[in-house]
């Protein structure tokens, strides 16, 4: 099985931990992880920098990239014990329905982010 890969933003200090949890799970190896955060780097993935940033992306083994709840569902159903995310991220309504959260938390982002350590923008 090919990897699924995980773009995330190396800047953001609850994204930061965020993999680091998925790393630690992902004792299969399941998972390739790509920092986009860095300007001078190239990023593996058609979607620009820019829209990798501000949402959640994963690209699956089949090159089709998906973001928001999906992303994070196909990216939780490759850790052990956690495969019935990847079902409930492909079912509608229920993708629906946690997109719906991620968009509220993608709303308070800026504000946990200071929270945990990162400076307000523009500084």
């Amino acid at each position: 099985m090919d990897k699924l890969t995980v773009f995330y933003d190396g800047a953001c200090p609850l994204c930061v931990r965020e993999i680091a949890l998925l790393e630690k799970l992902d004792r299969r190896d399941r998972i390739a992880f790509e920092n986009v955060a860095d300007p001078d780097q190239p990023v593996s993935c058609p979607i620009s920098r820019d829209a990798l940033l501000a949402r959640f992306h994963a690209r699956l083994p089949s090159g089709e990239v998906v973001d928001g709840a999906r992303a994070f569902t196909e990216a939780y159903a490759r850790v052990p014990g956690l495969g019935f995310m990847g079902p409930v991220g492909r079912f509608a309504p229920s993708r629906a329905v946690l997109n719906v959260f991620y968009a509220g938390f993608l709303k308070v982002r800026p504000f946990l982010q200071r929270l945990a350590g990162a400076p307000a923008p523009g500084r």
